[in-house]
């Protein structure tokens, strides 16, 4: 294994300019951000909803569409077929189009001339402007992200554990939750937080779904299109301190979570 001296001066140089890049304008924003601003924010009672809005919204779509991502993945893990490429290609869609476009593709499958907007609104329910709407927006530019990490882990568990358990009369189903579930948790689990980290900071697909009730990104976007940067970066600044935690909180619990599996 190459050590820190075994390493080109050249790499070394090349990606520290990649990470000055990454860190720079965060730092640029936060030291132009002054406390008095940052207190001031945190008092905002506008800013404060819509960060808990985002934060509810995101876990609970997450948790939502597990339900059917993670068998899904199982499915592409073990499946050989002839399509399989192309499923895996719709699977990846969501990253590469425009969220823009995603937005106006989940606004017409949930309007209410669409089929699912006449069924909602048959019991007084609008997905547009409601807080279902942004999660299906969130949902389909974040669950890729599950989807492949969850997939990834199937496929690293022995297929031979998984034959052997069935041949000892297991039913798949037991199968699936005593052996392949576990061993594949751990991609699982960064799946789960990269899909939660992503919808926390969608935008282009939300605001395209529901401007109100708004969520922080769109509340960004409406301070600096109103009031300027001087109202928008003590609210960016705040919210990615709070995305901060949140992350850092759970990547701590996951790993505490393996060192208790191990």
């Amino acid at each position: 294994m190459l050590n820190n001296r075994n390493t080109p001066i050249l790499f070394i140089f090349l990606g520290g300019l990649i990470l000055l890049f990454i860190v720079a304008p965060l730092i640029g924003m936060f030291l132009a951000t002054t406390p008095l601003q940052l207190f001031e924010t945190t008092k905002d009672t506008e800013v404060i909803d819509s960060i808990w809005l985002t934060l509810r919204v995101s876990f609970l779509t997450t948790l939502f569409f597990a339900i059917g991502a993670i068998p899904l993945s199982y499915f592409l893990s073990r499946v050989n077929y002839k399509f399989k490429n192309i499923i895996n290609g719709i699977v990846d869609l969501p990253v590469v189009i425009p969220h823009s476009a995603a937005g106006i593709a989940i606004l017409g499958f949930i309007s209410r001339d669409s089929v699912i907007g006449q069924m909602a609104s048959s019991v007084g329910l609008n997905f547009v402007g409601h807080p279902i709407g942004i999660g299906l927006a969130m949902a389909f530019v974040s669950i890729p992200f599950l989807i492949n990490a969850a997939r990834d882990g199937f496929e690293n568990v022995p297929v031979k554990l998984e034959k052997t358990a069935l041949n000892l009369g297991a039913s798949p189903i037991r199968v699936f939750f005593t052996i392949s579930l576990p061993l594949a948790w751990k991609n699982i689990l960064s799946g789960l937080i990269m899909m939660f980290a992503r919808g926390l900071s969608e935008f282009g697909a939300v605001v395209i779904v529901a401007y109100h009730p708004m969520i922080t990104p769109v509340l960004i976007f409406e301070r600096f299109g109103s009031f300027g940067l001087k109202y928008a970066r003590p609210v960016s600044v705040v919210f990615i301190l709070v995305c901060l935690v949140f992350f850092v909180l759970l990547r701590t619990l996951a790993k505490e979570k393996k060192s208790t599996n191990a």
